[in-house]
């Protein structure tokens, strides 16, 4: 199946090597064309560590080619760049063309779902809680060049997933399985996935309490400095997250659970989850920058529509707006005002049953 890839960073050039290696077909589009440079000239991908690939896979010179040439369409970017790749593949997706969003945040399913709808086109949209693996590209040794190669950490066992219109979830199951394997385990609508990707409160815990190490450019390892104290901070946001998704009446996973089925740990505190990690050598390692996706993705697209469904259900997410808050003064920068999402929505008029049901149905085509 021949799946076209919106995005060329750590994560597209990661499944593109999972794709391939399983007989499928990549294409990698870089909204930018730089990153896909030196495959577009022949180079081989080279992807290593959980997961071994070298071969050529090829690459889309615009949207509208990468739409054309694509049984899937399958997003690959970090939140702050969803709406501009929606925007640009939008006048093109076929009808019943599937688009997976990976992983899905701020509602940009509904965004993707409505501007389809005005056009009169009815695509499943297929959404999943988290990555299928973590990863990070490589340039040439002694090369300032694009990247041609991809180390990837952890491919995992199981993720969530959901589709918009929640009637199609069969289909999006299968689909999904057809081209990743038998990991998926089906969610409760776009909702509850919505509630699932944990990525933005565990970061907030370990970016917030790291911040200096970021700062100064040093390296640490990640599961190593997810000390008690950190781990206690990631389990009370996530009691938040977890009494936002009750009052919706949904079941989703906790993120001890997270730690264990994504990164193959026997269940225990957060903590001791992660220093199981680190003593494995499968920690990872924390950011080296405060320009980080933990604070300038994680917070506008992660943290901030958290905060909106607390404020929806009356389960104030007190946690997640006080970490909005304290990245915002260390950004210098309200980073709220970074999503550029939910503020096409108008998500915050609609009642609880109104939101729910949107989630579950999509638009009606023109």
């Amino acid at each position: 199946m021949r799946v076209s890839i919106l995005g060329a960073g750590s994560i597209a050039f990661g499944v593109a090597g999972f794709l391939a290696a399983a007989g499928h077909e990549p294409v990698l589009w870089s909204p930018s064309g730089r990153a896909t440079q030196a495959l577009a000239s022949g180079a081989p991908l080279k992807a290593f560590g959980a997961l071994e690939f070298e071969g050529k896979v090829a690459t889309a010179a615009s949207a509208a080619e990468a739409v054309a040439t694509g049984d899937v369409l399958f997003v690959a970017l970090p939140g702050y760049g969803h709406r501009a790749a929606y925007d640009a593949v939008i006048p093109y997706i076929r009808p019943g063309q599937p688009i997976i969003i990976s992983s899905h945040s701020s509602f940009g399913a509904l965004y993707l779902a409505r501007a389809l709808a005005a056009r009169g086109v009815s695509a499943p949209i297929i959404v999943w809680g988290t990555t299928l693996l973590t990863a990070r590209v490589q340039s040439p040794v002694g090369a300032d060049t694009a990247p041609d190669s991809v180390k990837v950490n952890t491919v995992r066992q199981k993720i969530d997933v959901a589709t918009l219109p929640k009637e199609a979830i069969e289909e999006g199951h299968a689909l999904c399985t057809t081209l990743f394997g038998d990991r998926f385990v089906r969610r409760d609508g776009l909702l509850a996935i919505a509630l699932s990707n944990l990525n933005p409160q565990n970061h907030l815990g370990i970016a917030l309490l790291n911040l200096t190490r970021m700062e100064k450019g040093e390296t640490w390892g990640q599961g190593e400095h997810v000390t008690p104290a950190v781990g206690r901070v990631i389990e009370a946001l996530d009691a938040e997250r977890l009494a936002i998704a009750e009052s919706f009446g949904l079941s989703v996973r906790t993120v001890r659970e997270h730690f264990s089925l994504s990164f193959h740990v026997p269940m225990a505190s957060v903590s001791e989850m992660n220093q199981q990690m680190h003593a494995e050598g499968r920690g990872g390692f924390g950011p080296t920058s405060f320009d980080s996706r933990y604070i300038f993705e994680d917070v506008p697209f992660g943290l901030v529509p958290t905060v909106l469904l607390g404020q929806l259900t009356g389960r104030p997410a007190t946690l997640h707006a006080a970490g909005v808050a304290l990245l915002s003064a260390a950004a210098g920068r309200d980073l709220a005002a970074d999503n550029n999402l939910l503020p096409a929505l108008g998500l915050d008029t609609l009642s609880v049953d109104a939101l729910a049901a949107l989630c579950a149905t999509g638009y009606p085509v023109a």
